[in-house]
Parts: structure tokens; sequence; C-alpha cells
């Protein structure tokens, strides 16, 4: 009998070593390009933009912009609106007036746009049973929520969180606001922001807020004689700007933007020279006065903010403004280890801050600061319960409370709809099956729910409080 020849396998070296082992000098400089000059990093980021610009179009309209897609009757009953589909049917056709959605085929299922099942869930909201919730909790002459994801750890979901969390409560019924304060604009591109410069971020609000505060400055200058401090060309022109310049609609109908860009960075560098400039200038509060000033806070429900993986300004700004934190994190020894020590920084930079604002306030009797948050949680993310179960307990073990008892699964869906540039609610069922999309979006809906439930008690105890200060 002949003897089987053996192929060689080209990952392994010679005599089964280790593909590290034997590798020749010469071979290998046969695969090496030409150095790299400063000109270089042009073209490979000028390479990315053309694939960036290919991968986004092809989530786009006729238009050029993206669009979301129709939602069916199944997928309205057993997700947005909690009725039965026979019953939806007959509420339809009892009242041609409400929208009718559309067939695809004659006799076909009927799909209908978010902004058609809003109006739909207004009108049962209305007329229907006053037992089922088909409006979602929001106490009157309350502010919008605002709520931060951060952490510095990178490729932990943070973006996908916000984003996730963002079209949940959209589809929730909540009016949401994003605002993206990472120069990198992942999440600009998930809602197909157009963001030309940085006149278009939330640059301009924190330019106007020191703005405003220098030309206090100079009238307490000029009352003492002295003279002002002039405001360049930027500042004069962010003087002119408000959060209705810069903030844009999105393909979601209840969704609007204020996106970022590369050239958001800049801000990095440029708010310590107005710090340097006006020691008195507070500008942890610039994004949370400019949105008040500017009535955002009650122009929505629900506001997320999606911080640079740095503990930066911005991200101070972020996390100054924000009512809820949420730091989402691995289930890994390294993730875990990260995390700590973003907490330890968090604790020693909002600490400083208190104690060098405080000990002015005590000098000139005024009333003193401090930063508080109304939750703070961390999320479990990408979580493999198989490999990660054992570490996810200890974690829950030492962080109590602070760790949601929720992991975040991850799921083929997360892939599959990456490649589309979809978030996962914005993947079609059809492109799957039924049963595998309805177990793929589980995990997001209960990341959903455990953040609603944060999100109903906080506004729970405001409204109590508020009716208490009424009595």
């Amino acid at each position: 009998m002949a003897r089987e020849t053996q192929k060689k396998d080209p990952s392994r070296g010679a005599a089964g070593l280790p593909p590290y082992f034997n590798i020749d000098p010469d071979s290998a400089l046969s695969d090496l390009d030409a150095p790299t000059s400063t000109g270089g990093f042009a073209d490979i980021a000028e390479a990315c933009a053309r694939g960036r610009a290919d991968l986004s179009s092809r989530g786009m309209n006729e238009e050029g912009r993206k669009a979301l897609r129709l939602f069916s009757t199944w997928e309205i009953t057993r997700y947005l609106i909690p009725v039965a589909q026979a019953h939806f049917r007959r509420v339809l056709k009892a009242n041609p007036e409400l929208p009718q959605g559309r067939s695809e085929t004659e006799g076909g299922a009927k799909w209908f746009t978010l902004d058609e099942v809003l109006r739909l869930r207004a009108h049962f909201a209305a007329q229907g049973s006053k037992t089922k919730d088909y409006q979602p909790y929001r106490p009157e002459g309350l502010p919008a929520k605002m709520v931060a994801v951060a952490n510095f750890k990178g490729g932990v979901g943070k973006t996908s969180t916000a984003a996730h969390l963002a079209m949940s409560a959209a589809l929730d019924g909540y009016k949401v606001l994003v605002i993206d304060l990472d120069s990198q604009g992942s999440m600009t591109s998930i809602f197909g922001g157009r963001v030309e410069d940085e006149w278009q971020t939330a640059f301009p609000l924190l330019a106007r807020h020191y703005g405003d505060h220098l030309r206090l400055e100079n009238q307490r200058r000029l009352d003492r004689g002295d003279a002002p401090q002039p405001l360049d060309d930027s500042l004069s022109a962010a003087m002119e700007m408000t959060a209705a310049d810069v903030i844009q609609p999105t393909h979601w109908p209840n969704i609007d933007l204020i996106g970022a860009q590369l050239n958001l960075y800049w801000a990095e560098f440029q708010i310590p020279v107005w710090r340097m400039a006006a020691r008195s200038w507070k500008l942890w509060d610039a994004l949370t006065e400019r949105l008040e000033a500017d009535g955002v806070l009650d122009q929505y429900d629900v506001i997320f903010i999606d911080t640079p993986p740095a503990l930066g300004y911005l991200t101070i700004n972020g996390l100054s403004a924000a009512d809820i934190l949420l730091v989402p994190m691995g289930a890994s020894f390294l993730e875990f280890d990260s995390t700590g020590r973003f907490f330890d920084m968090l604790h020693s930079t909002f600490a400083s801050i208190e104690e060098g604002e405080n000990l002015a306030a005590r000098a000139l009797g005024r009333p003193e600061i401090a930063f508080e948050w109304d939750a703070v949680r961390t999320v479990i993310t990408r979580y493999d319960s198989a490999q990660q179960g054992e570490l996810a307990a200890l974690m829950q073990a030492y962080l109590g409370p602070t760790l949601s008892p929720h992991r975040q699964d991850y799921t083929a869906l997360i892939g599959q709809a990456g490649e589309q540039v979809n978030g996962i609610y914005e993947a079609d069922y059809r492109d799957f099956n039924r049963e595998t999309y309805a177990r793929g979006r589980e995990t997001f809906d209960a990341t959903y729910a455990a953040f609603k439930r944060l999100l109903l008690a906080v506004w729970r105890r405001d409204e109590l409080q508020m009716q208490r200060a009424a009595q």
C-alpha cells in the first residue's frame, strides 16, 4: 500500500516547529514595502475615507442619507405597542384616518414608518386601556435626564451601548438627543450625521459659555477701571450661536444629534487656554448651562452623551452634565482593572475641582459645590456566559449594586448588523428568520429594560421630591 503524502502546513515551521522559527530574512524583505513618510499617513487616511464612504453608502437612500427601515404589524404588536395583532387590525379598520401601512405584495403584511408607529401609539394611549403602558413614563415639570456613557478602555462597546440605548428609548416613545463628544465621530456615523468642522459640534456651546463669562468679567474690569480682555473672532462668532445651530435631525424621527468630527479634538487644547486666561471660569458647567439656557432640557426626554475614551476636558463636561453615568466594560481582568483605575481618576479629578472651588468659596462666604450623580452603573458588555461566568460573578461580588446584574450577551446579530452599517434595531428581521432575530435582540431589550428601570426610579424620586416641596 502506497504511503499517503502529507501536505506541509505553511503556517508551521520546519519539522513542525512554530511559524516564528526559520523565517528567511531575504524572503521577509521581499514582502516589505517602502518606508512610510508623514505624507503616507494622509494616503492611509484617504484610503480609509474612501472605504468609509463606500460602507456608509450601503445604508443610505437615493438622496445619499441614511433611511430608517419600516416596521411590520408583527413587530409593532410584539415590541412597540402592547396589543394583539387582531385588535390592532380592528382599530385600523375602524379608524381610516390613522396610518394604514403599506403592503409590498397584494394581501401581504402591512409595514409602517416609525413616525406612523408613534402616531398609532398616541392613538392607543388616548383611546385604549389605561392599564397598559402605551406611552413611557415621563413626569411633567422635570427636565430631560442626561446620560453619559464613558470608560477609558476601548472596545468595551461604549458607543454601541449609547447608540442602542438611544434607539431603544426612541422606539419606546421618548424624544432623544444624542451628543457625540468623541472626535472620532463613531456615534455621528451611526446616526448618519454630517459635520463639516468643529462649528457644527458641541464646541460653539463651550466657546459661548466661556464668552459669556468673559463678558461678565470684562464688565467687572471696566467697573474697576481696568482694561477688558478682547474677544477674538472665534469667540465673537460663538456668541451668536445657540444649541439649535448645531442640533441636526437624524433618520430617526425622534432622535436628534449634536455630531462630532476630528476638529472637535481642538477643544482639548483650547479649553485650558481659556481656563488659564480666566481662572474663575467654571468649564465643567459649560455644556450643562448652555443646554439649559437654550431650552434643550425641555425639548427632549433623554439625552445620551458619548464621551471620548480619555478623561479630557470634553469628557469632564459630559460627566459633569450627566445625571446618570453608565460605564460599559468586558468581563476580563484587564477591563476590570482599567475600569477601577477609571473610577479612581474620576474621584481624583472631581475631588480636586471641589477642593479648589470650595477653598475659594469658604474664603468668600459663598456656597460650596459638590458634584452628584443620580445613579452610577457599570454594565458588562459582549458577555460570554460559557467563558466569563465565574469572573463576572466575582466582579459582581466586589462592585455590588454598582454593577448591573444584567449582562449584555454577544450575539451573531451584532456582527451581522455591524456589517450592514446599522444598529441592531435598524436591522430588518427578514435578513434573518424571526426566531433568530427575536433571540438576537433579547439581550439589547434586556439592557434597555435595566436602564429604563434606573431612569424611571430616578425620575420618580425627583417627582416625589418636587411634590413634597410644593406642599
